[in-house]
């Protein structure tokens, strides 16, 4: 509760002692601890930006935490998600935090929501908590978690991360900005690439969802000045912060209810216009790949459309790298015609939607060619597991 009874809240001598360092701090105090242990916080995801974020509300005190995330620890996950460990991969990542949580704090009470969520589970889910703290990595959930936040008059901590560059905020709070007012339309789908095919240095999330965590705590004990209206922008290559003013926009539509974000956001378009190229799109798997690749026939060219340093990582034998940025820009369709030469065309990337794109330029060009179902993930997982995957 952000104004509970702090009359009925006591705490417990190991709790004195647990939270000594801020009980001596005026800004937080007996009252100030009161107040976390009363607090509840529901965090939007438990990866990169929740994991931080989570370990710290634990170990501040948080008295309630609430975990929403369906997905299953990865290898790939451990560079950055440092909630988790590895002999919790292949489990939910909901009981690897909880599980890492209680080890911090036994007295916090986890909650948990091993479930996707969506516009039918949105306001019951997130209604029992204080303050929601987005963790997402996808614009549809984002705008669900903001829309949700202004519906139950939650505020909404929000973080987002990419490469190098992260920002954090704090919408819908004390008639500040929501998320639309700084995303009034959201982009193309594909536009910005997911941290899987774009990368992320692994410490980021830790900076933006730390922050995440200060603006939380902060706004539960009710000190400082939070990043209502102010938008953080963080560049860790340069190691600078700058800020950008935000205003609640007089003209933004009302929320009035949860709609279908995936199609909000152009996501069901996109997957129904992936599924309509792909059906006319000639394709071939990994192991019928390997076939002609050991077979005599060389009346082909293999193109990979990957960036220089995912071609430096792994490769499969023969192929020559024209990255999509240059065929988008048009110079790459040019050395496409060079290296053809007569022959057939077959693309493949990383997981596959990359190179169809390719092959979708490409074709408009007057080139065709086979698209390489699953990638050079595919490659490793089903031909040959030396190719590393990463």
């Amino acid at each position: 509760m952000l104004n509970p009874n702090l009359d009925e809240i006591q705490l417990t001598k190991e709790e004195y002692e647990r939270y000594s360092r801020h009980l001596i701090l005026p800004q937080v105090g007996l009252e100030g601890q009161k107040r976390l242990k009363a607090a509840s916080v529901l965090c939007i995801g438990s990866g990169g930006l929740g994991s931080p974020l989570l370990l710290y509300l634990a170990a501040a005190g948080v008295g309630r935490l609430g975990l929403v995330d369906f997905d299953v620890v990865d290898s790939s996950n451990l560079q950055r998600q440092v909630i988790h460990g590895t002999s919790w991969v292949g489990k939910p990542k909901i009981e690897s935090a909880k599980n890492r949580i209680l080890e911090i704090n036994p007295s916090c009470q986890v909650d948990l929501y091993e479930e996707l969520l969506c516009s039918e589970n949105a306001l019951d889910i997130m209604k029992p908590y204080d303050i929601v703290v987005d963790g997402t990595d996808n614009f549809p959930t984002r705008y669900l978690v903001n829309d949700a936040c202004v519906l139950l008059g939650k505020p909404n901590v929000y973080g987002s991360i990419f490469g190098f560059e992260g920002q954090a905020t704090v919408f819908n709070y004390e008639g500040g900005p929501n998320y639309r007012d700084l995303y009034p339309e959201p982009p193309p789908p594909g536009m910005v690439p997911s941290c899987a095919e774009g990368g992320v240095l692994g410490i980021l999330p830790g900076i933006i969802g730390l922050i995440q965590a200060t603006e939380t705590v902060k706004i539960i004990i009710q000190q400082g000045t939070t990043l209502s209206g102010r938008l953080l922008l963080y560049n860790a290559l340069e190691m600078t912060f700058r800020q950008l003013k935000l205003r609640p926009n007089p003209e933004r539509p009302v929320i009035e209810k949860l709609i279908d974000y995936d199609q909000f956001c152009g996501v069901t378009q996109a997957k129904e216009e992936e599924a309509k190229r792909q059906k006319e799109m000639q394709e071939i798997t990994v192991q019928e790949l390997k076939q002609l690749l050991d077979g005599d026939a060389k009346d082909f060219v293999l193109l990979d459309v990957r960036n220089p340093n995912e071609y430096e990582i792994a490769k499969l034998p023969g192929s020559v790298l024209i990255p999509l940025s240059e065929i988008e820009n048009g110079q790459g369709v040019e050395k496409v015609k060079q290296v053809l030469n007569g022959s057939r065309l077959i693309a493949h990337c990383k997981f596959g939607s990359r190179s169809a794109k390719a092959l979708g330029i490409l074709k408009e060009a007057g080139i065709d060619g086979i698209n390489v179902k699953g990638g050079i993930s595919a490659w490793s997982k089903e031909v040959d597991p030396s190719v590393p995957e990463y």
